[in-house]
């Protein structure tokens, strides 16, 4: 129990740090800007590394892989709401927007377009045709459906 346990870590450790691993290589070596959906989709990924991490060296029961669940279904929900966004299914939170354009102080205002990011509905990057909020999307699915899974088969060791 205890080796399948520390492979189930190592493999969803591994998707993880690749999944983190791609979006800074596509948004910095790529340069292609990330919005602040893209941004919050990475936050679950972090988390599942730290989750990973402790699961394998300090497991003693299933609370890392109950905790791995809720991230995963954290992240189906951020990622499902970004690909709603682009699709015209929801409309855009007022945080995707850059608005900021009313102001008159020279310095300001150039502030604020080096902090510009590009709004959610735009998709900037498709591999496959399809935008990274949709193949987040599939991943999350994925992942929480691995993951509930692993859990439902050592319970019923």
């Amino acid at each position: 129990m205890h080796k399948n346990q520390n492979l189930f870590y190592s493999i969803i450790l591994f998707i993880s740090i690749f999944s983190i691993s791609s979006a800074l290589y596509i948004e910095h070596v790529m340069s292609i800007p990330a919005c602040k959906l893209c941004l919050y989709q990475r936050v679950p990924y972090i988390i599942s590394i730290i989750l990973c991490f402790f699961g394998y060296f300090f497991s003693k029961n299933n609370m890392w892989i109950y905790l791995l669940v809720l991230t995963f279904l954290s992240s189906f929900i951020i990622s499902g709401y970004h690909v709603g966004i682009e699709n015209n299914i929801f409309m855009e939170f007022p945080g995707c927007k850059n608005e900021n354009i009313n102001t008159t102080d020279k310095a300001e205002l150039l502030q604020s377009l080096n902090n510009f990011l590009p709004s959610c509905k735009e998709v900037n990057f498709k591999i496959f045709g399809l935008s990274l909020a949709t193949i987040n999307f599939i991943l999350s699915i994925a992942l929480t459906l691995i993951t509930i899974k692993y859990l439902y088969n050592e319970k019923n060791k």
